[in-house]
């Protein structure tokens, strides 16, 4: 069900690695909790965070939600049509509703993220 060349946190956040860049976008499963998806506010470009940092945050009609960033890196673009559309994220998450593009500072970060089949899991055990 989860794309097999992204890498999962546990807060649900996905990225898809390409060279020493990453998008990233939040899981399926997050957005099936959040619900209707109505506001993003995206980080500004040229920011830099450290892994398990703020990104932004994803309002819905049941909550507010923040996007915790997988590595540490700098902010390389963010996804403006998102602004527009919001709902894409319930639409397309792992797809057209990748939230922001991160240059990875610390490619050793990817090592404690996990892999589709162990988020899959991961996920099974939140449900009990």
């Amino acid at each position: 069900m989860y794309p097999q060349d992204f890498k999962y946190t546990q807060d649900h956040e996905w990225i898809q690695i390409s060279g020493a860049e990453g998008r990233v976008g939040i899981t399926d499963y997050a957005q099936k909790q959040l619900g209707d998806i109505v506001y993003l506010e995206l980080p500004e470009i040229g920011k830099k965070v450290k892994k398990g940092e703020v990104l932004g945050t994803i309002e819905s009609v049941k909550a507010v939600s923040e996007v915790f960033a997988p590595v540490s890196g700098e902010v390389l673009e963010a996804n403006e049509a998102l602004n527009g559309a919001p709902e894409t994220i319930n639409q397309d998450p792992h797809g057209k509703a990748w939230i922001i593009k991160l240059k990875m500072k610390n490619p050793g970060d990817l090592k404690a993220l996990m892999k589709a089949a162990d988020y899959e899991k991961f996920l099974e055990g939140l449900a009990h």
